[in-house]
């Protein structure tokens, strides 16, 4: 196989890795490059500072994910449907240069009529599926706006994403609770976590059970520097609350202070997980690179 450049660019963050023919990362590296700060028609120069040197080795080929194939990216990518897996997504990549440098597609899901999109999870699925031998199952990347993927025979069939890190934010700098949690969240309180967790479950709505993160403390029921904690469990406890669970284990894919708490929750629910870090998004670029050639 040809070297391969693997390209993660997000919003607000670039990420490169140096893959050999077997798969091998050789080299990674990151800046706080992300979309948002490349101006217009500058993309090109940004991966030439970011992964010039490795981009001028013979045969190398770059598979760019993420944002940059967003309408405020370097070039705007149509998804491709679901179920989609390599044949689908390799067959709709957009090539910047051909043969040479090319954008992934995100994946669309339609659900109840309203679309969906992915841009960029898609190829940590891919990675986490081919890393772990797995045809399919339940993939879950916890972030700002949390993943819930579906995939059987080698494909994506589904998905759902979930605002909760998002809502976390704001029910913690613009609602009332701000008035009462300390100004950082500071180091996870695993009991209060979880018990954030079991009260999202009995409680059954958010909008009933967010209020208790103010009155715990009122009533002297938690400490302050619990709360941040209290309050985490209470929103992943309500995405989890959502989900169909039981005779699933979930991979989770992530950073490792994210998918830790998702692990904790999940297996306070009696459900098992694994978790993956950043290898799933290399080695699925691999993959895809992989899938071309063959």
């Amino acid at each position: 196989m040809r070297p391969l450049v693997a390209v993660d660019w997000g919003t607000s963050s670039l990420r490169v890795a140096r893959i050999d023919g077997a798969g091998t990362v050789l080299e990674e590296r990151a800046s706080e490059r992300g979309i948002l700060t490349v101006p217009p028609g500058g993309f090109a120069q940004v991966l030439q500072e970011a992964a010039g040197d490795w981009l001028a080795a013979p045969q190398t080929l770059c598979l760019v994910s993420g944002m940059a194939g967003s309408r405020q990216g370097w070039l705007e990518t149509p998804y491709c449907n679901c179920p989609a897996g390599f044949e689908e997504v390799a067959h709709a990549l957009a090539w910047i240069e051909p043969g040479r440098i090319a954008v992934v597609p995100g994946l669309c899901f339609e659900f109840l009529g309203t679309p969906d999109a992915l841009r960029g999870e898609e190829v940590q699925v891919f990675g986490a599926m081919d890393l772990l031998g797995l045809a399919g199952g339940v993939f879950v990347l916890p972030g700002t706006h949390c993943k819930w993927v579906g995939a059987a025979e080698g494909r994506v069939q589904s998905f759902a994403t979930f605002m909760s890190g998002e809502f976390y934010r704001v029910l913690r700098q613009h609602s009332i609770l701000a008035l009462t949690l300390p100004a950082e969240d500071g180091p996870l309180q695993e009991a209060a976590f979880l018990r954030g967790v079991r009260h999202a479950q009995q409680a059954r709505s958010l909008l009933h059970s967010a209020f208790s993160a103010r009155t715990l403390a009122l009533f002297g029921r938690l400490p302050p520097q619990d709360l941040p904690s209290y309050l985490s469990g209470l929103v992943i406890g309500e995405e989890l609350r959502s989900r169909a669970l039981h005779g699933h284990q979930v991979v989770l894919i992530g950073a490792p202070e994210l998918t830790a708490r998702y692990a904790l929750a999940l297996g306070t629910l009696g459900c098992a997980s694994r978790s993956l870090g950043s290898q799933a998004t290399w080695r699925g670029h691999w993959a895809l690179a992989r899938s071309l050639q063959a």
